[in-house]
């Protein structure tokens, strides 16, 4: 009897994790969607200030030499390098190609597409083709790089010019499958909520701890890390000029087709922790990588974020190189907000980068 309560408890638990788990997913990509549609709102917005302020009369040569200028400086100094000169005149050009009512798109295509989405569009000149790449990369849910690809090739033109329609587009999916892997920062996340491991925080934690802990639990693991996740080793060896070396957890994701190292890290992100998984990431190419793999993956998941070794180490210029810290309890109602905002301010930074 004691055993079946056991077995029962055990199952409740386990569908309140994945309950709540649920929720706090669901959330943190609606937080996503929701910031990227304000963000290109607000772009949109102020490419409209300005079109509406060069119209009150000011001669359009003398606005762009004095007014613009100063202006961007000031937003500059106090918004981040995002709001340059250069980005002004984009959104100024984003008002002006999608003047909403005026065209094919609408204002609910900002929760769609991305700023890149629209900066890649704003290379179309022709109004009938960008409303129609709009329509495309909505419906067929193109990534930045696809959009960029079928804007590449002429894709509307051609299938406009072509008799063979149906053969157009046949070429033009086979092209994003060949052309366009997933993206793997879009199956790293960052917290992972370890709270089925049933640990506390403490000094006393070793990382053998939450390894042993990990593996008892991979299935609730293999869950939280995503989807397309196969379990490959644990302390896997690599042998270079004769010394070993032993990753903590190696998994392989058929999605991304690559393997994807996991070494963890009690403590805070060091520059070291950093250099070990560059190398660990070598090897496995060099010694594990088969034809048709992609380059390996490597995560670092820490207890403790380092925002000086993310923006001056490997991990800043790497595409193979991610940290994420972990959480060993549910977070509460203050820490998600402070999440959110983090991941708020993630995203305007990385944007920036995009628009230096």
């Amino acid at each position: 009897m004691s055993d079946e309560k056991q077995g029962v408890l055990t199952v409740d638990r386990s569908n309140l994790y994945a309950g709540i788990r649920e929720v706090l997913s669901t959330s943190r990509q609606q937080a996503r969607q929701a910031v990227n549609e304000a963000m290109v709102q607000a772009y949109w917005q102020i490419g409209r200030l300005i079109v509406e302020d060069e119209q009150q009369g000011e001669a359009r040569a003398e606005y762009g030499k004095k007014v613009l200028p100063a202006v961007a400086k000031r937003l500059a100094e106090e918004f981040g390098k995002g709001f340059s000169l250069t980005n002004l005149k984009l959104f100024r050009q984003f008002y002006l190609a999608f003047p909403i009512g005026h065209t094919a798109c609408d204002q609910s295509d900002f929760a769609h597409l991305s700023w890149s989405h629209f900066r890649q569009l704003l290379r179309v000149s022709n109004a009938d083709a960008r409303n129609w790449y709009v329509r495309e990369a909505i419906s067929q849910s193109w990534s930045v790089r696809a959009l960029d690809r079928q804007i590449g090739t002429l894709f509307y033109e051609r299938l406009l010019l072509s008799q063979d329609k149906a053969g157009v587009r046949q070429e033009a999916v086979a092209n994003i499958a060949a052309e366009a892997p997933p993206d793997p920062r879009d199956f790293i996340r960052d917290p992972y909520v370890l709270e089925f491991l049933g640990l506390q925080p403490s000094p006393a934690l070793y990382e053998k701890d939450v390894e042993q802990g990990l593996i008892e639990r991979l299935q609730q693991f293999m869950m939280e890390l995503g989807k397309g996740f196969a379990f490959v080793a644990r302390q896997k060896r690599l042998h270079a000029e004769g010394d070993d070396f032993f990753v903590d957890l190696v998994f392989y994701n058929y999605l991304l087709k690559c393997f994807v190292l996991i070494d963890l890290k009690t403590g805070k992100l060091t520059h070291q922790d950093v250099g070990q998984m560059d190398m660990y990431v070598r090897l496995v190419d060099e010694q594990m990588r088969g034809e048709g793999d992609n380059p390996t993956i490597g995560l670092i998941l820490c207890s403790e974020r380092n925002a000086a070794v993310a923006k001056y180490s490997q991990l800043a210029s790497s595409p193979q190189l991610f940290a994420s810290q972990y959480s060993l309890i549910l977070p509460s109602e203050e820490e998600l907000r402070i999440e959110l905002e983090r991941d708020r301010a993630f995203l305007e930074a990385a944007r920036s980068g995009e628009n230096a």
